[in-house]
């Protein structure tokens, strides 16, 4: 029997609280007031900003009174941090992504986000959008327009300017909050401190000098480890006497916290602030490798980076976290500001810059290189780690007309991020800029074409995808480049499948594979196209074929350590099993395939296989959830672009499904099923989906398969299984 809470009955329970907030790492402090005016401004106002001075605490304030808040939003509390961006073209990339959602379609991302919260109840936290204040403007007057249940809390050192705007203006601590502040993180840094009648007034002091700043006093709680509180108090007047000498124009508080993290970094070794300005040339997240790559050299030895850098931790000049590709370390934006500033009075950020970008330029190859490995998954995390990192690379190369080689060299390496991990409409935006710049190299050019032209596909632009193949096949010829020719051809093949020409797309996948055999390549794309050809074959009822390839493929994966080529291949493996009425198989090889394309964020994939999953479940007699699934489906369908591409072979299977379910529920209660489907988040899709193991059997006269047929034809949308090829084409 199956569980309760699989029918299409909406569940009474309470749902579980949505949204992204982090943690919190240590304990709020003080703030009562702010607090209980925050909450009054977010009864009455759609958005609210705090506003104050750098280090003010103007970030931690806002996420902990959002957290506060996050029942009163049905549909969450969400955060997005845009202090790593400065490009107005990423901002509403980097709104969806914090939101989840993640589309590949053609669609410009700012109408994707409008139509993700127009009918959404939920409150949108900005941070960090100092560097992009206009495009935020106008991109949040937008949203607040459309999205009538939007409430969005703004965290800014200067305000929207937008009608309807409210302002909770942040200034320092209270005396009492600050030095309650103060004995807290000093607890941290010496688990034995505590506030006595002996260091009360001494902490009071400090409290007082360093105007009540929370970053301020938190650097001068972690130099509790090194110094004595007196010891503090007496290089804490004289590096006030040395760091005052800010702008007459500039606001009090802005002069003090420069003088707090001046006083800082003036209280470090000169090894440290050596290190301390280098490191101000990563954004985001780093690793000790980088660190140790970019940063080492003169004054600083390779060997000595470790210690110097756990001297900065200890300092509280950078921070710590554990992520899926390890430990990474952060450095707050303020303090990697000031660091900057001395970098470039040092004259060296020219080449620092360089090598930042020299290191991912190698952290792309080899994790490329990677994919198709045992330590695939560990690229993609590595990869989404490095991403600000790219970007800030990517940057470099494209502002430098003798580098733009480099960037031609690094978007096109990077496809198996745009590709496999969900982040085609990024990829997009990098290969049309880098391609936009002739950079004198042609083969880096070449392998940025195929990687455009591979790109557009899924995004359903084939005019675009079928212009750049075509350059990068006419090109190679010329330049005598086989390998790109191999994958333009490859390329050509996924369109030819999309728009249902089934005889031309398998001689062009043919003919790719023929070549990659003589090239000598084998890899991920390689692969991928062996699953194309595949796919071709069983839409023409050549199940033997089709079958035969797709085991050869697993069992390369399999031997490699490759899993998203793989999932591919289960799904044309779990398709041919339908076909032939082994429904307990298609359902197994669906539940491996689902759980690898979600582990990478590859809706084409995943959502293939929810589509394909759905007509198991109806063949094995359970119509309702089989709606169920098809509802969970169609947002899926959105964010990539064509719903199953506009090809009649991949529809084929959808409308027999919703004929099944049809006739047996009704209309009406297969309305109301698929209803359900389509109001799950994409997770809790994959949980429904991967929850029907204990499927009951096929009912008597149920259809077993289907032989697709186009049921119309239309120009190619996307590829729904190419996905691949890290050779340099």
């Amino acid at each position: 029997m199956r569980r309760d809470h699989r029918s299409c009955a909406s569940p009474d329970d309470q749902p579980p609280v949505q949204g992204n907030l982090p943690a919190e790492l240590n304990r709020f402090v003080g703030r009562a007031d702010e607090l209980a005016e925050l909450g009054r401004l977010l009864d009455d106002s759609r958005l609210v900003t705090v506003a104050g001075a750098g280090g003010v605490g103007k970030s931690r304030l806002a996420t902990y009174g959002a957290a506060a808040q996050q029942r009163r939003y049905r549909d969450g509390v969400w955060l997005t941090e845009l202090s790593t961006l400065r490009d107005p073209e990423l901002v509403a990339h980097t709104l969806l992504e914090s939101l989840g959602v993640t589309d590949q379609s053609s669609r410009p991302p700012r109408d994707v986000l409008v139509d993700h919260l127009a009918r959404r109840q939920l409150l949108l936290v900005l941070d960090g959008f100092e560097y992009l204040v206009d495009e935020c403007a106008g991109l949040v007057r937008d949203l607040l327009r459309r999205a009538p249940r939007l409430q969005v809390l703004a965290v800014s050192r200067m305000p929207l300017r937008l009608d309807g705007e409210v302002f909770l203006p942040l200034t320092p601590m209270t005396e009492a909050d600050a030095v309650a502040l103060f004995a807290d993180r000093a607890a941290c840094a010496l688990p034995h401190f505590r506030l006595t009648d002996d260091n009360r007034a001494g902490a009071q002091e400090l409290c007082r000098r360093l105007d009540g700043i929370p970053l301020a006093l938190e650097l001068a709680a972690g130099r509790l480890r090194a110094l004595g509180l007196d010891q503090i108090l007496h290089r804490l007047d004289d590096r006030f006497k040395l760091l005052t000498g800010g702008s007459r124009g500039a606001l009090p508080r802005h002069q003090t916290l420069r003088t707090a993290v001046g006083w800082s970094h003036e209280l470090c070794t000169p090894e440290e602030r050596l290190l301390w300005a280098r490191l101000s040339v990563f954004v985001g997240q780093f690793d000790l490798e980088a660190v140790e790559y970019i940063c080492s050299g003169h004054d600083l030895p390779a060997a000595d980076v470790l210690d110097v850098l756990g001297e900065l931790l200890a300092q509280s000049v950078i921070s710590r976290e554990e992520t899926p590709a390890g430990v990474r370390y952060r450095m707050l934006d303020t303090i990697r500001a000031y660091g900057a500033e001395w970098l470039e009075a040092l004259g060296d950020a020219g080449r620092m810059r360089k090598r930042h970008r020299d290191w991912y330029l190698g952290l792309a190859t080899w994790c490329e290189l990677d994919w198709f490995s045992p330590r695939q998954s560990e690229g993609a995390d590595c990869t989404e780690s490095a991403l600000p990192n790219l970007r800030s690379a990517l940057e470099l190369c494209l502002e430098t007309p003798e580098d733009t080689h480099l960037g031609h060299y690094l978007a096109g390496t990077l496809w198996f991020y745009w590709v496999g991990c969900g982040r085609l409409a990024e990829g997009r935006h990098w290969l049309d800029r880098a391609l936009a710049l002739e950079g004198g190299h042609e083969e880096s050019r070449q392998k940025a074409l195929w990687v455009l032209g591979y790109v557009a596909i899924l995004q359903g632009d084939s005019t675009a995808a079928s212009g750049a193949l075509h350059e990068c096949g006419e090109a190679a010829a010329r330049t005598g480049n086989p390998v790109a020719a191999a994958y333009a051809l490859h390329r050509m093949g996924c369109l030819a499948l999309l728009s249902d020409d089934l005889p031309r797309a398998e001689e062009l996948l043919r003919s790719a594979l023929a070549a990659y055999k003589d090239l000598g390549e084998l890899n991920s794309n390689v692969l991928m196209g062996q699953v194309e050809l595949a796919m071709a074959l069983v839409f023409q009822n050549r199940l033997e074929a089709a079958v035969a390839l797709c085991e050869e493929v697993r069992e390369i994966c399999e031997e490699r350590g490759e899993l998203w080529t793989r999932a591919y291949a289960l799904y044309v493996l779990a398709y041919a099993a339908w076909t032939g009425g082994e429904h307990g198989r298609a359902r197994a090889l669906l539940t491996d395939c689902i759980t690898i394309d979600h582990r990478f964020k590859d809706l084409v994939g995943l959502v293939l296989a929810i589509e394909l999953l759905a007509l198991v479940t109806a063949s094995e007699g359970d119509p309702a959830e089989a709606a169920v699934l098809q509802g969970a489906a169609a947002p899926v369908w959105d964010a990539v672009g064509m719903p199953l591409f506009g090809s009649g072979y991949f529809s084929a299977p959808r409308a027999l499904c919703e004929q099944q379910a049809g006739e047996l529920l009704g209309a009406e209660r297969y309305a109301a099923c698929a209803r359900e489907g389509r109001g799950l988040s994409l997770d809790a899709a994959v949980r429904r989906a991967l929850a029907a193991q204990n499927a009951p059997g096929p009912q008597p006269g149920r259809q077993r398969s289907v032989r697709p047929s186009p049921l119309e034809t239309r120009e190619p949308a996307g590829s729904p299984t190419g996905k691949g090829g890290e050779a340099a084409g």
